[in-house]
């Protein structure tokens, strides 16, 4: 699949928007925007795979425990990833997400540090003609 993000480097921050025709789509965007600020996508391999699950009532929340999870990763197990397998199905008026995601352990000498992030300062979902949009801040070190 064709990267549909965009990061937009800032002085003390990364914006970056991203978007998807479904929201497992957009969810997908967004993980591999944030590996982006991690490393180059094409220097990590899929050597592991780890599964992320979630579960809201709303769906900022649900990107929001996602890319959460996907810090978590990064900063306590050391993993980046390469690519994710994602769905997103509503039940009982939750929104369930699946997530396979594959990558490896991060490696300094083949993994050269694109930005340095810490957290989300700000975001934003929506639904669209074409899917979905989301805009998210992330905050530098």
């Amino acid at each position: 699949m064709e990267p549909s993000y965009k990061i937009l480097d800032q002085s003390e921050d990364v914006l970056f928007m991203a978007k998807g025709s479904t929201l497992a789509e957009l969810f997908e965007q967004c993980g591999l925007a944030f590996q982006q600020t991690q490393a180059e996508r094409e220097l990590i391999q899929a050597r592991e795979k780890v599964k992320i699950l979630g579960e809201d009532r709303n769906v900022e929340n649900l990107l929001l425990d996602f890319m959460d999870e996907l810090f978590f990763f990064r900063d306590y197990k050391q993993m980046i990833f390469r690519n994710f397998q994602i769905s997103i199905e509503k039940r009982e008026g939750k929104y369930q997400l699946s997530c396979i995601a594959a990558g490896e352990k991060l490696d300094p000498l083949r993994h050269e540090k694109q930005k340095d992030v810490k957290g989300i300062e700000a975001f934003k979902v929506q639904s669209a003609e074409e899917g979905w949009k989301a805009q998210m801040l992330l905050k530098r070190t």
